[in-house]
């Protein structure tokens, strides 16, 4: 059974070797019907199917969804699979995989019978559906992954949804897929970001610039303080913190309808500049939908690490790198976007030439309302931008 195991790597190897990265990765001008998604599942039931007929252990096998050996960087796309040859097997005959192979055909069922319905449901009525099969919510968003890696197919054409975290505030309003008018132009309360943002029509706004705001706390703080009418028009979109998927389908799907100019601000730390560069670039493991999720435009509006020394925040507003900082910041600076940045290679050569590392809060040390009267009036000004 393992020579066998070995042919299919093989063959699967020469077959990415030799295809293009059409295969692998959908453009966004490619519409993925209801029909396609029914029959490519089928297709993987069917190889299943066959396996057992001829009397052999079924498998599964996607692409290495945390591997930098599949990923291709485009600067106007960001990290994208490629045709890389590393692949997962996910196989019936192994105690170490066979549950994983069972519950990745339960997920394909219920997948095949929300499609064939039309109906949707969230990764978390899934779950629900029987907790004890699954053991975690984690497993289950896995799963739902690498079914959209191996179908080749957007993760909303599952019918599959996930519960948002991301806050929208701002001269904005639209209607959801139902029918329902959203307005986000409150000056005191956020609207939750749309779980299904792909069925969003009828987007009306005049902002001139969109700010993406890496935490929930600075993201408050600028909006207790009228900072959309103030500077705006504009729009405010946080993820609150690491960004979830639906966090970054709408920043694209703003970027998209309005093409305005979208800033993001983050920390003056290695975490804060990978969260934006999740933004801009994408991330390894959901690279196989970077066309619908990376904005390439998003520009690095601050904390700068050389705002630290220009500004003088004080020293007891700074935090000392620790162990994990370091290694981030070294992770970043091999990454293959940072070459077609060498402003942004400039700010991490300071990061790390002086070990601290600022919150956006630090700010607050200078004068209570920095951020928001001085700051990012100037940064805005400055770059023309209002």
């Amino acid at each position: 059974m393992s020579e066998k195991y070995g042919e299919v790597e093989r063959l699967w190897a020469d077959l990415q070797s030799n295809c293009t990265d059409e295969l692998f990765q959908q453009p966004r001008d490619v519409e993925i019907t209801s029909q396609d998604v029914l029959s490519r599942i089928e297709k993987v039931i069917l190889e299943i199917i066959t396996d057992l007929s001829k009397g052999q252990a079924p498998l599964l096998v996607i692409q290495n969804r945390s591997s930098w050996a599949n990923i291709r960087f485009d600067d106007a796309v960001g990290l994208h699979m490629g045709s890389g040859s590393t692949v997962s097997t996910i196989r019936s005959d192994s105690a170490s995989s066979v549950n994983r192979f069972a519950l990745t055909l339960k997920v394909l069922s219920e997948v095949y019978k929300l499609v064939q319905s039309n109906t949707y449901a969230t990764k978390r009525d899934i779950y629900y559906n029987d907790t004890q099969l699954f053991g975690s919510q984690r497993t289950v968003d896995s799963i739902i992954d690498d079914i959209s890696c191996m179908l080749k197919v957007p993760r909303r054409s599952l019918h599959v949804l996930a519960t948002s975290k991301g806050l929208l505030s701002g001269d904005l309003s639209y209607l959801e897929e139902d029918g329902t008018r959203v307005n986000c132009r409150s000056e005191s309360n956020a609207i939750s970001v749309s779980s299904n943002v792909c069925g969003i029509r009828n987007i009306v706004s005049s902002a001139k610039f969109v700010l993406i705001v890496e935490k929930d706390a600075t993201f408050q703080r600028l909006l207790d303080d009228g900072f959309c009418s103030r500077l705006g028009p504009c729009i405010m979109i946080t993820g609150k913190g690491f960004p979830d998927v639906n966090s970054r389908l709408m920043v694209r799907k703003l970027w998209d309808t309005m093409h305005i100019p979208i800033f993001a601000l983050v920390d003056a730390d290695p975490h804060g500049i990978e969260i934006m560069c999740i933004y801009k670039y994408g991330s390894v493991s959901m690279s196989f939908e970077a066309h619908n999720l990376t904005v390439p435009s998003v520009m690095w509006l601050g904390l700068l690490p050389s705002d630290i020394e220009r500004l003088k925040v004080p020293k007891e507003a700074l935090i000392p790198f620790k162990k994990k900082d370091e290694s981030k910041l070294s992770s970043l600076r091999k990454r293959p976007y940072i070459a077609c940045q060498p402003a942004w290679e400039r700010e991490m050569v300071i990061l790390h030439e002086r070990r601290q590392k600022a919150e956006i809060q630090s700010l607050t040390s200078i004068a209570p309302n920095f951020l928001t009267e001085v700051y990012l009036p100037n940064k805005l000004h400055y770059g023309g931008w209002i």
